[in-house]
């Protein structure tokens, strides 16, 4: 079963200026607008004239409304000015001119607004199918692994930043990767589909971690020689499940380790880690995978820099490691969701990418790969 990719909240959501439906308080204006001048001249409730007021209507329909709906807004405002009943029935010829001016060239406004739109979507949603393809969405298990996770991009509007993340079955056991790539953004992007391209082959073909971390050096090495001053690199940690057994082998490279949950206790795994992807490195200084035993409710957090280099309005970091000794009685599913609500409780504003990634080992259940 696959678990959907988890939209953003908050700041990440879109907003109306940025793309999303307008708000009902925007459809209304108009409406209201119109209603209530007219209400107001009928009764002569008001002793000052107001009728100007009624030139803004379809500029505001425009910004909700169709360019059918826009024009019949203008037509009912032309015809306010026109009906005696409503005492605004004395404007110059040059005032009704104007109007019907204004009122044509919304709909015309409203036309290319809604066109516009239209490519706008479409582009989105291509957009946002190719970014899902690179970073797809991670099963809730994985052979004998259940999983959780949250990617939260700092770019506005993009599923995908410098983080990446995958879990995969192979013949050599279940393979988990979580890592950072240099930059972050839309810039990131290709890297970031090249390293998740060569995990994605390694799993098939490599039968350890150090393995598939060499591949992943290489690839980066290939890449960085293709681009003049490219230099690109990644940090990540690379997760081994064995076949069978309740173990598994972590490999660091340049990355923060992965946290240990186990009952209540709250744990970072002591590694020796490697250098980070890209440098060319991985053959010449590889790092030593630790084998790491499970026992059954244990899970294995792993988590971006931009978790653990979070900061709050003083300046210091976010206590990752504390924090999550306060969340130990909560579920997997819903663990990734309440550390980054707490995350967002601790800084005013996070910058960068945050991914979270969690593992926990479940031989009991049905396989699913």
């Amino acid at each position: 079963m696959v678990e959907p990719r988890r939209t953003g909240t908050g700041a990440n959501r879109r907003s109306w200026l940025r793309g999303a439906p307008p708000p009902r308080w925007v459809r209304v204006l108009p409406v209201l607008l119109l209603v209530g001048v007219g209400a107001a001249s009928a009764t002569d409730s008001v002793s000052v004239d107001i009728g100007f007021l009624l030139g803004a209507v379809p500029p505001l329909a425009v910004l909700a409304y169709g360019p059918l709906a826009t024009a019949l807004l203008g037509a009912a405002t032309i015809g306010l000015l026109t009906i005696p009943v409503f005492h605004l029935d004395r404007p110059g010829n040059t005032d009704l001119f104007t109007l019907g001016f204004v009122a044509a060239l919304s709909v015309f406004v409203s036309f290319v607004r809604g066109r516009r739109d239209e490519q706008l979507d479409l582009e989105r949603t291509v957009a946002e199918t190719a970014q899902r393809a690179i970073v797809p969405d991670v099963r809730r298990r994985v052979g004998p692994v259940r999983c959780a996770s949250l990617y939260r991009a700092a770019e506005r509007g993009t599923l995908v930043g410098g983080d990446f993340f995958d879990v995969r079955p192979g013949p050599h056991g279940v393979r988990a990767v979580l890592g950072d790539v240099q930059g972050h953004g839309l810039s990131a992007v290709a890297t970031v589909a090249s390293v998740l391209g060569a995990f994605r082959e390694a799993v098939l073909d490599d039968v350890d971690a150090e393995s598939i971390a060499a591949r992943l050096d290489r690839r980066l090495v290939v890449d960085s020689a293709r681009t003049e001053h490219a230099e690109l690199f990644a940090t990540a940690v690379l997760l081994d499940f064995a076949p069978r057994g309740g173990s598994v082998r972590v490999l660091a490279c340049g990355h923060p380790p992965p946290v240990l949950l186990r009952g209540g206790a709250v744990s970072t795994l002591d590694l020796d880690p490697g250098p980070p992807l890209g440098l060319g490195l991985a053959d010449v200084m590889p790092g030593t995978a630790a084998t790491v035993s499970l026992l059954p409710g244990d899970r294995l957090l792993l988590a971006s820099d931009g978790v653990v280099e979070t900061r709050d309005a003083s300046g210091a970091f976010y206590p990752f490691v504390e924090r999550l000794a306060g969340m130990t009685a909560v579920g997997l599913d819903r663990l990734p969701d309440e550390i980054w609500a707490d995350l967002n409780r601790f800084a005013p504003k996070i910058q960068d990418d945050v991914t979270l990634l969690i593992l926990t080992l479940d031989t009991a259940g049905p396989a699913d790969d």
